[in-house]
């Protein structure tokens, strides 16, 4: 099967899936835990500047984060919740 025809049976799959016939698409649900920003944050030992640079995000967003005005979603709530796991991994990684 060429790459083309996988890209394009895939793509049919998703659409029955979401056409409600099931078909054979598997669906794969995560849940990723609520995270404390200001904790995570305060584990690595940085800066509010320093590890809004580090995990490449606004020190506006962290800011947000930390006094839970906003959020993180996405991307940014797995990496807090990798980084809350093991502080040192941004450094580890970004060496």
């Amino acid at each position: 099967m060429s790459a083309n025809d996988s890209i394009t049976k895939g793509l049919e799959e998703a659409l029955a899936f979401a056409e409600g016939q099931g078909g054979t698409a598997r669906v794969h649900r995560i849940s990723v835990p609520d995270i404390d920003v200001a904790e995570v944050r305060r584990q690595t030992g940085l800066s509010q500047a320093q590890f809004a640079r580090s995990i490449g995000v606004a020190k506006g967003t962290l800011l947000n984060w930390e006094q839970g005005r906003r959020h993180p979603t996405g991307p940014a709530q797995v990496l807090l919740a990798l980084i809350s796991k093991n502080p040192r991994v941004v450094g580890e990684l970004l060496r």
